[in-house]
């Protein structure tokens, strides 16, 4: 082979090479920003998800809300490099279904491709969000030797979307182990309404701040968990949970420590409403003096208590229909003294919980499960 011919192989091949190693560390550079992306929109979606929550839970507006969690996304994409630059998200605040950030509303968590619905919003309990690198925002990722041949650079972009249950049908054990705070206390129907719609007192205020009580309204309402009188002779409230005529020991420990495994293996491994919207609960005697120090032990926890709306038959006889679950905080508790002095003053709190069931129905109050990356 001439020489010439040798050299002009060489330069072809050198120019193949050159080629090859362009491909080769420009596409390294956009797979690591598209993980980057990823990771920037999970952790964008998760923190909106997570602030809208709370915001509703601590009685914002939806709107309100909705803003919270999209300042939250943008903090959260500022806060992450991609491909050495801060992503910025469009707020997208009209909540247009196709934007880049948009609040809407999952029915099925579980499914394989869930929708979101955007026509309700007092539903929303999700986020969707889109980190891109385009023309049009936080510029294409550039590429370096593929400039060579004149490529300058690709759009990318990655999604993510966050949701939580606001329906609670009831619990199962959770997948990590553990146990559930629900209290062994039910609580009336009609007393429950009349808080929720500001007919009951506002004499304790819950500081979250330093988590402490004091005396005084704090614009949340509060009600009295022990019974002035359920219509069942002998009996005052008290439901099992696990084992039927649950002993004061048993019930000491579900205040404090709260549902175990093995009390919900006596209730086939999960506590919920059926389809009916109902669950059938042993009663028991009543709300002991020989557990106040237990319920004062948790003053300003939450803690998820079941509400019913009728009780048939005496004493341990007593059959209660839950019909509802309520997220409550314990703030003061008094439990000597005349019948009319004695009390278990509540009021409505976020109860997070894990091993939480869906309902399709407004079945619960202040009651949510964490936060979740559904896809």
């Amino acid at each position: 082979m001439r020489r010439g011919a040798i050299s002009v192989l060489a330069a072809f091949m050198s120019i193949v090479l050159l080629g090859v190693v362009a491909f080769a560390v420009d596409m390294g550079y956009v797979l690591a920003n598209k993980q980057e992306l990823q990771r920037t929109a999970d952790a964008a979606a998760l923190a909106a998800c997570w602030e809208y929550g709370k915001k509703l839970a601590d009685g914002q507006t939806t709107g309100d809300a909705i803003a919270a969690g999209r300042a939250t996304a943008a903090a959260y994409a500022a806060s992450n490099s991609v491909g050495g630059i801060s992503p910025a998200i469009d707020q997208n605040s009209g909540n247009s279904a196709a934007g880049d950030l948009v609040f809407g509303y999952i029915a099925d968590m579980y499914a394989a491709n869930p929708t979101l619905n955007t026509a309700t919003p007092n539903l929303f309990n999700a986020v969707r969000v889109k980190v891109r690198r385009d023309a049009t925002l936080n510029g294409e990722t550039p590429y370096f030797f593929a400039k060579v041949f004149g490529l300058t650079g690709q759009g990318l972009d990655a999604e993510a979307t966050a949701g939580y249950l606001r329906n609670i049908a009831g619990v199962r054990s959770p997948a990590s182990g553990g146990t559930v705070g629900i209290l062994p206390y039910a609580l009336d129907l009609q007393t429950w309404n009349a808080l929720l719609a500001g007919q009951t007192a506002d004499q304790w205020t819950w500081n979250p701040a330093t988590k402490t009580i004091s005396s005084g309204a704090d614009g949340i309402l509060e009600a009295n968990l022990f019974p002035q009188g359920t219509g069942s002779p002998g009996n005052r409230g008290t439901v099992d949970i696990g084992g039927s005529n649950n002993s004061t020991a048993d019930i000491a420990r579900q205040i404090v420590h709260g549902i175990s495994a093995s009390d919900l293996a006596q209730h086939g491994g999960e506590l919920k409403l059926d389809n009916s919207g109902e669950l059938e609960l042993n009663g028991d005697t009543g709300i002991s003096a020989g557990v106040k120090d237990e319920l004062a032990s948790i003053k300003g926890q939450p803690r998820l208590i079941p509400i019913f709306s009728q009780v048939v038959g005496p004493g341990n006889n007593a059959q209660y229909t839950i019909v509802h679950w309520a997220g409550i905080r314990i703030m003061d508790v008094k439990l000597t003294g005349s019948m009319s002095q004695k009390r278990v003053i509540i009021q409505p709190a976020p109860m997070l919980l894990p091993g939480a069931i869906a309902s399709a129905t407004q079945s619960s109050s202040y009651a949510y499960s964490p936060v979740v990356l559904v896809k």
